[in-house]
């Protein structure tokens, strides 16, 4: 593994980290606490140092996954990353919930579900400019802080983005953006990484994998089931990404590599993206997915 340095945060950080959206049950799948304890040993054992979750992967399910797993194991050797601002209802349905009030219950809920007295970084998390700059939500955030529950602040940008959150992130205390970063989808090379590099801000890539569409293992006539959120793209859409993410297979992949550690690797080729944080399923994806880091040198901002 290789690690980079989370912008002005100073957190060490490995460049390959683990999304755990697909803890709660949006992904197709159900998770019990034996897979996720053999998933995050094999990140553990990969040398895979920063988890990424949220309040509202179920309603703070996957956080309880993640708690139990290091209330047994060292925490400090985690840098743990979670988001605010939604009431989890159902599949696919959320109440955004960014009152400072709110808030300030989701953190202690979230420190609660994760077992930690603590959270690394803390993420507004896919909200609205309004909210984003309510006075009130930056009050809590920064009282969070000196009460040393939350050590950094970061966004994470809707993936349709936010110009303004990019532009205010620095000037309002936050030191990392999470934003949509992929192969398929290169708007945060303009949108996003210019502002990043001016102030210094780490950024984490979420979907590096296109919703596993960059990986090969699905065709363009697959059908995901109704409890899978890719089944929202719908059946058009997904057989446009995935002819597209053959095409540039066909014409960028090396010799030997797979199109998962190369879609990866791709992400981390420019050192602003200080790491990607890709799901998985399995011990075995995640050891792939960690292997990413074999294929490049690292370089720092």
């Amino acid at each position: 593994m290789k690690y980079r340095t989370l912008g002005r945060t100073g957190l060490k950080v490995s460049v390959v980290g683990l999304g755990t959206w697909q803890l709660g049950g949006e992904w197709g799948k159900t998770f019990g606490q034996s897979e996720v304890d053999a998933i995050l040993d094999k990140a553990a054992e990969s040398g895979i140092n920063l988890i990424d979750t949220a309040e509202c992967y179920g309603d703070h399910l996957a956080e309880r996954l993640v708690g139990d797993y290091l209330s047994r194991h060292d925490r400090d050797s985690w840098v743990v990353a979670t988001k605010f601002g939604h009431a989890f209802n159902g599949f696919m349905d959320r109440t955004d919930r960014f009152g400072a009030e709110e808030v300030k219950a989701q953190l202690i809920a979230s420190l609660r579900a994760l077992r930690t007295d603590r959270i690394d970084i803390y993420q507004f998390h896919s909200g609205t400019d309004e909210a984003f700059l309510d006075d009130g939500l930056r009050q809590a955030l920064d009282d969070a802080r000196r009460s040393g529950m939350v050590r950094n602040l970061g966004v994470s940008i809707r993936g349709a983005g936010s110009e303004l959150q990019v532009r205010e992130a620095f000037g309002r205390g936050y030191g990392v953006l999470q934003v949509v970063y992929n192969r398929l989808d290169l708007r945060a090379e303009s949108e996003v990484f210019p502002h990043a590099r001016r102030y210094g801000l780490g950024i984490l890539a979420r979907v590096p994998l296109a919703s596993g569409l960059l990986t090969g293992k699905y065709e363009a006539m697959d059908k995901f089931g109704p409890d899978d959120y890719r089944s929202k793209l719908g059946p058009a859409e997904i057989a446009r990404r995935v002819r597209e993410a053959e095409k540039l297979a066909d014409e960028e992949l090396p010799p030997g590599v797979s199109r998962t550690r190369w879609a990866l690797a791709w992400c981390l080729r420019d050192p602003v993206v200080t790491s990607v944080i890709p799901g998985a399923k399995s011990p075995e994806q995640v050891a792939e997915n960690a292997s990413a880091a074999d294929l490049f040198s690292v370089k720092t901002p």
